[in-house]
């Protein structure tokens, strides 16, 4: 890659303040910048580096004010969201890499496999099963595993090792990552006698368009129906989603978060790592929730929520200055009591 700040100001219409000939050919840190490096500042505890990086090429808010001298070699390019414009320009950068096609051996395809052959890739040490169906411009990385009667949609791209359980859907330009798992049977038993007595788990997976599934997560299949994830869901790794849960759209989940059976999650909603949620409780739209919390009842929408068990943010915070006190007023309430049994 080599652009000029010209070019990517006109890629992501932004507005070049500097040299417009001044070219680049790989990405940097701003801490870390270096000639012929395009960094980016969207964070302003890191604006201090802007004053004597190397970096050729900043992209930053439109907003930005300087409040002293820059290096004179740093060109500008002023957007709306820095950060989402380096996205914009690392997805347009990933798109000129040459994508792999082909077939490669040894892999196993069912028969009755349908996928375009000009267009897919499927690496070496992969088994798909009967009656699956690829759509076009599909990559299958090695060593993964695609059960039967699954269908994926165009574009989408699934890495190497991950596994995808029979009769499930996945839709176009999504992307599993290594290790993930869907549709493995959720965790579902009777009690009776003191043993525990399977539940089969007879229903699938739904994974609507343009969803991002993190290294070694897990999707439940539905005991009846289905586990639904929504359009434009992004997962992190290690997630875990119990089997008949539905997140909704846009809905962006940290590492490490456990969302147990049946629980409904709204869209546009901002999860944080760590963070349990109970079952058969639903979430509202364009909730947040800060890590670690614990979810235990329903959350109406549009709320702030922290702790475990969660509570609204302010009364959180207002009672973590509580906290720290505890041990001192505990020691104080000792000291009254003593005082109070010898009178």
């Amino acid at each position: 890659m080599e652009l000029s700040a010209k070019q990517i100001a006109g890629i992501l219409k932004g507005e070049v303040e500097g040299n417009e000939a001044i070219t680049v050919s790989c990405f940097a840190k701003i801490e870390e910048g270096k000639p012929g490096a395009i960094s980016f500042l969207a964070n302003p505890k890191y604006t201090h580096f802007i004053y004597n990086t190397r970096s050729s090429i900043i992209l930053i808010n439109k907003d930005f004010i300087a409040e002293k001298a820059l290096p004179e070699t740093l060109t500008l390019i002023r957007v709306e969201n820095a950060y989402a414009a380096l996205a914009d320009l690392l997805t347009i950068v990933e798109k000129l890499k040459q994508r792999k096609q082909g077939i490669e051996s040894p892999s196993h395809i069912g028969s009755s496999v349908k996928y375009d052959p000009e267009t897919v890739y499927i690496g070496a040490f992969t088994y798909i099963g009967e009656g699956v169906t690829l759509g076009k411009n599909v990559s299958v990385y090695p060593q993964t595993y695609i059960g039967e009667e699954t269908v994926i949609g165009d574009d989408t791209i699934i890495y190497q090792g991950a596994k995808i359980y029979a009769g499930c859907r996945i839709g176009n330009r999504c992307i599993i990552h290594a290790g993930a798992v869907v549709g493995a049977d959720g965790f579902g038993f009777a009690r009776e006698n003191g043993i525990f007595k399977k539940v089969p788990q007879l229903g699938n997976v739904v994974i609507e368009d343009d969803v991002e599934i993190g290294a070694n997560t897990t999707v439940d299949r539905a005991v009846m129906d289905s586990t639904v994830i929504r359009r434009g869901v992004k997962l992190d790794n290690l997630i875990q989603v119990a089997h008949n849960a539905e997140i909704g759209e846009n809905t962006g989940i940290a590492a490490q978060t456990g969302i147990s059976g049946s629980t409904k999650i709204g869209r546009n909603c901002l999860i944080g790592g760590q963070v349990g949620l109970s079952g058969h409780i639903k979430i509202g739209d364009n909730v947040n929730i800060g890590a670690q919390a614990g979810i235990i009842s329903d959350v109406e929408e549009g709320k702030t929520i922290l702790g475990s068990p969660a509570m609204d943010a302010k009364d959180f915070f207002r009672s973590s200055l509580i906290f720290t006190k505890l041990p001192e007023m505990y020691k104080q309430l000792g000291q009254l009591q003593k005082e109070s049994n010898k009178k």
